[in-house]
């Protein structure tokens, strides 16, 4: 017979008043500033990365998987240790593991820029990713522990903000450079960043950490990265290997086992790294949801649109950046009012209607033609960007209020955790869509061609540009539109797939989110489970 699940722990003492009580306004605001670049150093290393991925697939020969491990490898260590750093920060100080990271991934991205294979630059946007999952987690801990309580909510906002629009900015801001430089020069992006959140941490940045830190829980912490990234290996290797392939499976098989394996550990460990009772609470459980759905979609999008819009309307990087401009100057803007919809509104109301939004934004673009029209583009962008602002900051606001002060950095990883699992589950599977369709809807253009140029150009749409393909002349013309034409039918299979994921989370949101999200306590977040209203 099981043992019953242990007792949750007692409520922790209040914490001492932290830097929050002797911050200025002006220092204040610096330390927005400071982490919303860092926070902009991390958004825009997936984001900005999609814009050169065409030209980064021409020079190195990358097949359309292994353009998915390069922006996934990133997100699955990323997502796979955010839990692990949020914890860790906690104990260890939150401006500390933040230079940490900056470190880290400012060293892995001049790496990145002098290597020249697939496999090299899938290895080091690994090591990206774990400097990554230790500055976003505490880019929000530092937020909700050192402002002043009157200034969390705008700054909260101008989070979620940074993080939705941030992407767009990045993929403007990468686009500008690959106008006159090679695709290394989006590395060195990454490093300036870096550079300057390293400075501003260094010189504006208080020290905090949680006074009364538990256990560290190792066992959980390497769980939960086997869970991530077995989960998503499968879901991007089985399209490529085939349903019977031995790895794929058992590696599929292998996360899936951790991610029960962690969920038993968490529910029974007397210092959980992440304790499943959590989200019984509605403001916590249905936060994490909707977030997880929203980046799934939006990330999901990136990968396949940018793609799309030089792949198949053969716009240059800075005319597809372009076309993604809208986003920030709507999402921005909004989602630092969002957080006060919500209150005035209801959680329950605010956030399914953006998770529909998204929805509805991903069927317009499902509209798209090889042709671009850009009034669809557009409208889709509008309503996107609208969704974001309105369902993602008061979700934020939900997951943070649940824990209390010293808990901040746990709060701060599991949203995190959400948004980049959902953003390695978007690009897994909209990528494994989107590659299949392609491959099967090209397979009749290329049937009479050499065994080895079929077999490239079945495995990624920019071998149509180079010159062995230019060689057949006249003749190259259909192959090449089949091409175009088949990428395009994966792009819109895949975002027809992915309305569907923020839609199923509108209607559970709105059926079982809280009506009004309430700031916790300052004692210990398990203490009580029962669902909140």
């Amino acid at each position: 017979m099981a043992a019953p699940p242990p007792t949750p722990p007692a409520a922790a003492p209040a914490p001492a008043p932290g830097p929050s009580a002797t911050l200025d306004p002006r220092r204040a605001r610096l330390v927005l500033i400071v982490v919303s670049v860092a926070l902009m150093t991390v958004v825009s290393a997936v984001s900005g990365l999609n814009v050169a991925l065409p030209s980064l697939a021409r020079a190195t020969g990358a097949s359309q998987t292994e353009l998915t491990w390069i922006v996934d490898a990133y997100t699955v260590i990323f997502a796979g240790l955010l839990l692990a750093s949020g914890a860790i920060g906690d104990r260890l100080g939150r401006k500390g593991i933040l230079l940490v990271g900056l470190a880290i991934f400012g060293a892995a991205a001049a790496a990145a820029a002098f290597v020249e294979t697939p496999e090299a630059l899938i290895a080091l946007r690994a090591v990206m990713g774990i400097g990554a999952a230790a500055i976003m987690p505490t880019t929000l801990s530092v937020i909700t522990t050192t402002l002043p309580l009157e200034q969390r909510g705008t700054a909260v906002g101008v989070w979620v903000g940074v993080a939705g629009g941030g992407a767009a900015i990045g993929v403007f801001a990468s686009a500008l450079l690959l106008q006159w430089f090679e695709w290394p020069a989006f590395f060195w992006l990454n490093v300036s960043l870096a550079a300057v959140g390293f400075v501003g941490t260094m010189l504006v940045v208080p020290p905090g950490r949680d006074e009364h830190p538990p256990r560290f829980d190792g066992l959980g912490a390497v769980l939960s990265l086997v869970a991530v990234g077995g989960i998503v290996f499968g879901i991007i290797e089985i399209p490529e290997r085939g349903g019977d392939d031995p790895l794929a499976l058992g590696v599929l098989a292998l996360g899936l086992a951790a991610l029960v394996a962690f969920v038993l550990w968490e529910w029974r460990t007397p210092a959980p790294l992440l304790d499943p009772r959590l989200f019984a609470v509605r403001g916590f459980g249905m936060g994490s949801l909707s977030l997880s759905a929203q980046f799934f979609a939006a990330f999901g999008f990136f990968f396949a649109a940018l793609q799309y819009l030089q792949f198949v309307a053969g716009l240059s990087p800075l005319w597809a950046a372009g076309c993604l401009l809208p986003m920030p100057f709507i999402l921005i803007p909004l989602a630092r009012f969002s957080p006060r919809l919500a209150e005035h509104f209801g959680y329950r109301r605010v956030a399914p209607v953006g998770l529909l939004l998204i929805a509805a934004a991903f069927v317009v673009f499902s509209r798209l033609e090889v042709e671009l029209n850009y009034a669809v583009f557009f409208t889709g962008i509008v309503l996107f960007a609208t969704g974001m602002a309105l369902s993602g900051a008061p979700s934020t606001t939900a997951i943070t209020r649940s824990l209390p002060a010293g808990k901040q950095g746990v709060a701060s990883a599991v949203n995190d955790t959400a948004r980049e699992f959902g953003s390695a589950l978007g690009i897994a599977v909209l990528g494994s869509i989107l590659t299949q369709t392609y491959k099967a809807g090209v397979q009749d253009a290329i049937a009479g061609l050499p065994p080895t140029i079929a077999s490239a150009i079945e495995s990624s749409i920019a071998f149509t540009q180079s010159p062995r393909v230019a060689e057949f002349g006249a003749a190259a013309e259909p192959i090449i539109a089949a091409a175009k034409e088949s990428f395009l039918d994966g792009v819109t299979t895949a975002l027809l797939v992915a309305a569907g994921v923020p839609a199923v989370t509108a209607a559970i949101t709105a059926t079982f989110g809280p009506r009004r999200v309430a700031a916790a306590p300052d004692a210990a977040p398990a203490a009580s489970a029962a669902p909140t209203s």
